[in-house]
């Protein structure tokens, strides 16, 4: 008895503290020896209509873990910020401990399920541009009635010091918009269409809002094909009137599937950026363009190559990455008469990035012989490292799910960043 009270005190070597919630599917641990952390456990449970419909699913909880996991591994990977830390065991993961924001957050591609019933007239299939997003109190004796934008804000929730105000609504509808895109994006990739999902927040100790709670197959619509059809979600338990033993079996293998396919989700990058520079001169400028790609998480690399004085070294060079299986964008780094982003642009079909080392002394002309080329070419010219990076990235987004996701949050981080900056000066002013 001693033995299997200890074992139950401890989860993945994480000392287990009191039990801060219980939910229909979860349990939600205080973990004393590591403050600021919580353990979020999994039942083998499944549930639909606030709980009135409920069952046991043998397998779920590790199947709902592992889909969790890597769900936030790829809105980590693409620089959201979540309170996912890490798994902990088949059955549990650690994130960060939050003050939750009692309502959840719709996003809907297609007009589908109880959309319809609160907007008759709507067709089913109805396609949202962009997404139509809707709140709803987390109230289940009143079946989490929906709430306005009005009446959030009415609420005040104060959740770790922080008053949920305009400002904080307005970041969260801009996160759940960001994170259903990244996740359609995703999916998008694998042939199957995310039609809507729900998520949730929570304040952390810093104050700061964090995607939190649980994403897995409860959370959303997923269409393999975009066929309603197939759908793969919890859909189909709620569809059934009698739920045999079979019919259990087949949610769970809907479930096992969607957990599998998220392990294709995000695929080892193809991609690259070559920047050719000129003259070793210019090394400092060209490893300002490789951080700012690094950052975006594009693979960078860095040549030295004069089309002047060794033009077939250049074409050699060229033809070496053609050759290489990647999708390359090559950033052409030359002053005073740039002939090395024109003979790029002329002998490659891969696009070519002017982003010339501009002196203070010379800037017109460094700049304008980047500018000025010859007929036929296509070599665009930016002047900032960043500039560059960011171009040869949005290339690269046309075909790759990671970075096209890293871009779509460099958009949101930029947002977030204006909306507090100007939240602080409002408030000095005070």
């Amino acid at each position: 008895m001693i033995l299997d009270s200890i074992r139950r005190a401890y989860v993945a070597g994480y000392k287990l503290g009191n039990l801060l919630i219980e939910g229909k599917t979860k349990q939600v641990y205080d973990l004393p020896e590591n403050p600021g952390l919580a353990l979020l456990q999994s039942k083998d449970r499944i549930t639909a209509g606030d709980g009135l419909k409920a069952h046991d699913l043998a397998g779920k909880a590790a199947i709902s873990n592992r889909t969790n996991a890597k769900v936030f591994e790829i809105l980590n990977a693409a620089g959201l910020k979540t309170a996912f830390v890490k798994l902990a065991g088949e059955t549990a993961f650690i994130a960060r401990k939050c003050e939750m924001v009692p309502i959840e957050w719709v996003t809907r591609r297609l007009a589908t399920g109880s959309f319809l019933k609160r907007h008759p007239g709507v067709e089913e299939g109805y396609r949202f541009s962009p997404p139509c997003q809707e709140t709803f109190f987390k109230d289940d004796a009143n079946h989490d009635p929906q709430w306005s934008e009005a009446q959030i804000i009415a609420a005040k929730f104060k959740l770790n010091g922080l008053t949920i105000g305009q400002d904080e609504v307005d970041i969260m509808r801009r996160m759940t918009l960001a994170v259903f895109e990244v996740l359609e994006k995703a999916w998008a990739a694998r042939g199957c269409a995310l039609i809507d999902m729900k998520i949730e927040f929570g304040v952390d100790s810093n104050g700061e809002i964090l995607v939190s709670d649980i994403i897995d197959s409860d959370s959303w619509r997923l269409w393999p094909s975009g066929d309603k059809r197939l759908m793969k979600d919890k859909q189909v338990y709620r569809n059934l009137a009698n739920v045999t033993q079979a019919d259990l079996d087949t949610v769970k293998r809907n479930f096992e599937w969607v957990a599998e396919q998220l392990e294709h989700l995000a695929p080892a990058p193809n991609c690259l950026v070559v920047v050719l520079m000129g003259s070793p001169t210019d090394d400092e400028h060209c490893k300002k363009i490789a951080k700012c790609c690094k950052d975006l998480g594009v693979p960078c690399q860095l040549r030295v190559s004069s089309a002047h004085k060794g033009t077939e070294e250049t074409l050699s060079i060229v033809a070496d990455y053609e050759g290489s299986g990647a999708k390359v964008v090559f950033i052409a780094v030359a002053g005073r008469s740039n002939g090395l982003g024109p003979v790029l642009s002329g002998n490659t079909t891969y696009p070519v990035i002017n982003c010339p080392p501009v002196r203070a002394d010379n800037v017109t002309q460094d700049v304008w012989s980047s500018l000025n080329v010859p007929s036929g070419l296509g070599c665009t010219t930016v002047v900032y490292p960043e500039a560059a990076a960011l171009a040869a990235a949005q290339i690269h987004a046309l075909h790759d799910v990671v970075i096209w996701s890293r871009l779509r949050v460099k958009q949101l981080n930029n947002f977030v960043s204006l909306k507090l900056a100007d939240k602080k000066i409002r408030e000095l002013a005070l």
